[in-house]
């Protein structure tokens, strides 16, 4: 047995089959046939290497289309996971976001509710401070109007040099508001000396009207001066306190004027400030709502992809267990496979060998011309032209056996044969001949290398766009189903509504109606009752005081007399008559908890059926809105699915496109049988080896 033979059973193994087949030998020795038993058992060997290998490369084959499931399901498995992952990540991130934003809408909204409120305020208390500068200015405006008018009467009489107008208008002018003081001393001296002159000349009802205006200053009079003078100085005076006060009615319209300008400005900035809080505050109230129903929307969403994810994980996890148990399984056998034909082969070895086949051939002369005649090494053992040509011969073939190689058994077998110089130079040819198909070969590997490359990756490209923009169509057809599907369910549950608030109307209103005539005729009752009761006790009253004092005979009854009532007054149906009134007086009460049961009964289906019809009102609104909401989402869904379909056909036309080109890469690209490095390698080889036979021819 070799040394390369390392199986632990192979000596066992290969004494067993030692013994059968000379066994076999033995009992076939004294046969005159052809074939010999050796020959018959060495075929069966071969027979059962090639029946191994293919067998183990058949299931290598089939295990290799079990390992790519297992990775290309894992791997689809293992996307479909972390995509679940990563959209309940996502949908816990906007479940939180849309928590988050809700919070800091209510406190937003509260905030323009009190900005609404701070603005009414301010424009209230700007409105007021307005009002009040307004009268104001009036007010000082009327002062600083007359005041102009009063000295510009005065200075009119004092240019027509009207003494006594001029005096009168003076006069009326001290009395003005808004004279200054400097303004008021002038006049009253003016006055005074006014005064003195018209009473050095003649006293009269001028000078006492002098004198008066004049006793109205506490002023010491100036010393005596001509009255053109004096009025020229009062003239003077007066126009610049008349063009002062001008001057300063102009500055005050023009501070009203401003201040008028600054309110209108402030009232238009609050008007906007309002107007854009009561905006802003309107829009966070349907986005907190809009929020509010994105959350309800994700956490359904949420609920399916843990689901899903579940699912996924241990259809994984259980993929995993079983895939890891065949790779086990398939090392195993594939292990035992080999060693079973290394087995077959050290047994072929030993029976073809000197210990089984040699003594087949010392002891049967034609089992062992059968044997040389067959043999496929027979032209190493042929006569040669040379013993070098026979040792290049030998080499080559031990290569070709090495290699598997056709083209060096061929050229083994030409070189036991052919001339030496021959063989050279065909040697020399083959290698040109190979060189020129590896050159070939690697420029078309290179350029397949490329063109699958850039294809493939087109391809995968182009799927994923496909699988993904189905995915996206297939979420978004379902989402537009549902809520299809939800918008029906609220139109059937309006609909019911709307029958349940009519059906409870007419309800309502047969009750109130029936709670009516029963009110009525148990008050109606009552009264009949009462009535009848007054008759019944006044009767039977005064039917007890007519017979108090009447005697009762005692005469005895005559013989043959009939059966007759007796003596006694008849005071009515005593015993009766009281059952009738206990009756009566039953009944009476009877009507009257009717009565306050049915008046009960009326107050109390009132408020329940109010009750009922606001709740349902606010229901059927609230539906409504969620069936606008919810068709506004299916024709955006819709507008969506239109434009995906678009691009689906376009990304599918690309990969048709794609996969057309790869078919028609594939007949000169993809590698039928050895890898392209197996065949470069070989090749590599082989003009290795010719070379080194041409270099053995060579030194001969």
């Amino acid at each position: 047995i070799s040394e390369g033979f390392r199986h632990p059973l192979a000596p066992t193994r290969v004494a067993a089959m030692k013994f059968v087949l000379l066994s076999v030998l033995g009992a076939a020795v004294a046969s005159a046939s052809d074939v010999t038993p050796v020959q018959k058992v060495i075929q069966l060997l071969d027979d059962m290497k090639v029946k191994g290998a293919q067998e183990m490369e058949d299931e290598k084959v089939q295990y290799a289309k079990f390992s790519r499931f297992c990775e290309d399901t894992l791997v689809e498995k293992s996307r479909s996971i972390t995509e679940a992952t990563d959209k309940m990540e996502v949908l816990n991130a906007d479940i939180q976001q849309a928590i988050s934003e809700s919070e800091r809408l209510t406190t937003e909204i509260a905030d323009h509710a009190a900005d609404l409120e701070s603005i009414a305020a301010e424009k209230a208390n700007a409105t007021s401070i307005r009002e009040q500068e307004r009268a104001d200015f009036q007010a000082t405006l009327k002062d600083y109007t007359e005041s102009i008018d009063a000295i510009g009467r005065a200075l009119k009489a004092l240019k027509d040099n009207s003494k006594t107008a001029s005096l009168m208008q003076l006069s009326a002018a001290r009395n003005l508001k808004m004279l200054p003081k400097g303004a008021l001393d002038s006049i009253d001296a003016y006055l005074k000396d006014a005064a003195s002159e018209a009473e050095v000349k003649s006293p009269s009802s001028e000078s006492s009207l002098l004198m008066e205006a004049a006793s109205s200053s506490d002023a010491q009079p100036p010393a005596p001066k001509t009255y053109e003078s004096k009025s020229g100085g009062v003239i003077s005076m007066l126009e610049s306190l008349q063009d002062k006060f001008v001057d300063e009615r102009v500055a005050l319209e023009k501070e009203e004027a401003s201040k008028k300008n600054a309110y209108e400005l402030l009232a238009q900035r609050l008007t906007a400030e309002e107007a854009q809080s009561q905006k802003d505050k309107q829009e966070k109230t349907e986005f907190k709502a809009k929020r509010q129903q994105e959350k309800a929307t994700a956490e359904g969403d949420l609920e399916e992809t843990t689901v899903e994810r579940a699912s996924d994980q241990k259809y994984s996890d259980d993929l995993k267990a079983t895939c890891a148990k065949k790779a086990s399984d398939f090392k195993v056998r594939q292990k035992t496979r080999s060693e079973e034909l290394e087995a077959v082969g050290k047994a072929k070895e030993i029976i073809a060998g000197g210990a089984v086949a040699g003594n087949a051939e010392k002891h049967s002369p034609s089992l062992l011309q059968t044997r040389r005649s067959g043999s496929a090494l027979a032209f190493l053992r042929s006569e040669v032209n040379t013993p070098g040509q026979a040792q290049v011969a030998r080499f080559l073939q031990q290569q070709a056996t090495q290699l598997n190689s056709r083209v060096l058994s061929a050229l083994a077998v030409r070189v036991g044969a052919d001339p030496l110089a021959k063989v050279k130079q065909m040697i020399e040819q083959l290698i040109v001949k190979m060189n020129q198909q590896a050159s070939e070969e690697a420029d078309k590997k290179a350029w397949c290398a490329t063109e699958l490359a850039t294809n493939q990756a087109t391809r995968e490209d182009k799927t994923d766009s496909v699988d993904s923009l189905r995915s996206e169509i297939d979420e978004l057809s379902a989402a537009t189903s549902k809520i299809a599907e939800e918008t029906a369910t609220l139109g059937k549950e309006i609909a019911e509504l709307n029958d349940a608030m009519a059906s409870a109307t007419e309800i309502r209103q047969q009750e109130k109606a029936k709670n009516a005539a029963t009110i009525k005729d148990a008050k109606e009752a009552q009264a009949a009752v009462a009535k009848a009761l007054t008759v019944l006790k006044e009767f039977y009253a005064a039917a007890a005081d007519a017979t108090a004092f009447v005697q009762v005979s005692k005469v005895s009854a005559l013989e043959g007399q009939p059966e007759v009532f007796g003596d006694e007054p008849y005071t009515g149906m005593g015993g009766a008559s009281g059952g009738v009134v206990g009756m009566l007086e039953v009944i009476e009460s009877d009507f009257a908890r009717l009565e306050a049961e049915t008046t009960a009964a009326e107050e109390a289906s009132k408020k329940e059926y109010n009750e009922f019809m606001e709740d349902s009102k606010v229901d059927k609104a609230t539906k409504e809105k969620t069936v606008e909401h919810k068709a506004a989402k299916k024709q955006a869904n819709t507008q969506e699915l239109t434009t995906l379909d678009a691009d689906l056909q376009g990304t599918q036309k690309e990969l048709d496109a794609a996969m057309a080109y790869f078919e028609k890469l594939k007949p000169d690209c993809a590698d039928a049988g050895a890898s392209y490095a197996e065949r470069k390698a070989q090749r590599e080889q082989e003009i290795k080896d010719l070379q080194e036979a041409v270099q053995m021819l060579g030194e001969m």
